[in-house]
């Protein structure tokens, strides 16, 4: 493969993101039997999934553990070519398990600003909260937000099945409140769930968005307004969603003038890092620019982090 450029991972959850090695030392330490058979196997169903990362998530209990592995998180990112991320953590779901709705993410920032500054990584958070659960633990999720400087963005995630209609009036507030709003859609569910990202739910980005081909209108109007989309192929195929990477619909995306990302999502639990990702497609050097620039221009970096990370896409210093 040519040398994948320095680019902007937008769509990576830290809980997923966890060295199993990490975990495993982190379950002994707090008297957790480690999940030693999860990881690096196709999952039964989306349901299995979510029970196997329930699993990975019940190990951290301590601040130090969530400064620990956002840590690595850092190392882990630079050595895939990464220079700036937005990393996804489900903050107020930790919060409300350990009966201390702030320590979690107090922990995650302070060891996301020792490990960026230890390892030369830009970073910003996006805090989701699960479809599946309550409205009044996305108000909590949104609450957790608006007290911290590097949480950019809040979002859904989880089982698409279940609307985000009841929880539009939280994502209007954040708006007003200048966070930026990211949803996962068009994954597991088709255009519809895009529609309701999109109108109710004021996503700026898409995370996933890979079904957004099934409706042609859609399609223009995603093109049109210049809406990016985070496509994570492995954690597709890994989830039952595409059957393979070589019927991946990505190049279909860009080849429509949609605005694509490459991603990882899982990368822990399906046994990718980005630069796999990458290299899962025959790329030419202009197309990785391009992707490149793409990863950069979707982000919600600042305007001189974005014009760094442009030059550096670009070929410059």
């Amino acid at each position: 493969m040519l040398e994948l450029p320095r680019v902007a991972h937008l769509h990576v959850h830290l809980e997923s993101a966890v060295r199993w090695s990490t975990l495993g030392e982190i379950a002994a330490r707090n008297g957790i039997a480690f999940p030693a058979h999860l990881g690096g196997h196709r999952f039964t169903s989306f349901a299995d999934f979510f029970d196997q990362n329930q699993l990975v998530r019940e190990c951290l209990r301590r601040p130090e553990d969530f400064h620990r592995v956002a840590v690595e998180f850092c190392q882990d990112q630079v050595a895939q070519g990464v220079a700036y991320v937005e990393v996804s953590f489900t903050a107020a779901a930790h919060g409300e398990r350990l009966g201390d709705l702030g320590m979690p993410l107090a922990a995650v920032l302070d060891g996301l600003a020792e490990g960026g500054e230890r390892y030369g990584l830009g970073w910003q958070v996006i805090l989701d909260t699960s479809r599946r659960r309550s409205v009044e633990r996305a108000w909590r999720t949104l609450e957790l937000a608006r007290k911290h400087d590097g949480v950019v963005a809040v979002g859904l995630a989880g089982d698409e099945d279940h609307p985000a209609a009841p929880f539009a009036a939280v994502f209007a507030e954040a708006r007003e409140a200048g966070l930026h709003v990211v949803h996962h859609a068009g994954e597991a569910a088709g255009a519809a769930s895009i529609r309701e990202a999109l109108d109710v739910g004021l996503t700026e980005r898409l995370g996933h968005g890979i079904r957004v081909l099934d409706d042609p209108d859609l399609t223009a109007e995603v093109r049109e307004r210049g809406i990016p989309l985070e496509v994570c192929p492995t954690s597709n195929v890994a989830l039952g969603f595409v059957p393979s990477l070589a019927e991946h619909p990505l190049p279909q995306l860009r080849a429509a003038g949609l605005t694509v990302t490459v991603n990882t999502d899982i990368p822990e639990m399906v046994h990718t890092t980005l630069r796999d990702e990458y290299a899962a497609f025959d790329w030419t050097e202009a197309e990785l620019k391009e992707l490149a620039r793409a990863s950069v221009t979707a982000s919600f970096a600042d305007d001189a982090t974005k014009a760094r990370l442009l030059a550096a896409a670009d070929g410059g210093a």
